[in-house]
């Protein structure tokens, strides 16, 4: 088990955000729930904590009232193998939420999330400078990345 557990504050949304993101990840499961009692501060019996685990990462959802919310400050990374799954999970993830640039978009709940293909990576890492800024700037005009476009710029001439 991982000595670190992101903790996801929500107003009320926790086990409805929770039963959301298990339903996109493999490997994904409700671990527990636990709700408020009598000593409150919110009315007995109502959920207070989510844990749930995305592909064998442990997260926790916190129920703890409007004070706070997220911002891009904090993203969760998806690395994807194929254009099937950046399409995936850019589509799932992204639903009733905001698409934003160079692969970022935030999710239903406000979360950030970066959907990443390995092959960008790979990509900027080129040891020709040249290849690595053509990808860089493609990547720059992108909302949900596009692996083919990415490569085509690799491939540019100079």
């Amino acid at each position: 088990m991982s000595k670190i557990t992101p903790c996801l504050w929500f107003d009320t949304q926790g086990e409805e955000a929770a039963q959301f993101y298990t339903s996109i990840f493999s490997n994904s499961r409700i671990v527990h729930v636990a709700r408020y009692g009598e000593a409150g501060p919110r009315p007995a019996g109502t959920v207070m904590v989510v844990v749930f685990e995305l592909d064998g990462q442990r997260f926790l959802a916190l129920n703890s009232g409007p004070q706070f919310t997220f911002s891009e400050a904090i993203s969760l990374q998806v690395d994807c193998r194929s254009q099937e799954e950046v399409d995936e999970y850019w589509s799932r993830l992204g639903e009733g939420g905001e698409e934003g640039p160079c692969g970022w978009l935030k999710d239903r709940y406000g979360l950030s999330w970066q959907i990443v293909p390995t092959r960008l990576t790979e990509l900027l890492d080129d040891p020709d400078p040249e290849t690595s800024q053509r990808v860089m700037r493609a990547m720059l005009e992108m909302r949900k990345i596009d692996i083919a476009a990415l490569e085509q710029a690799a491939a540019a001439p100079a």
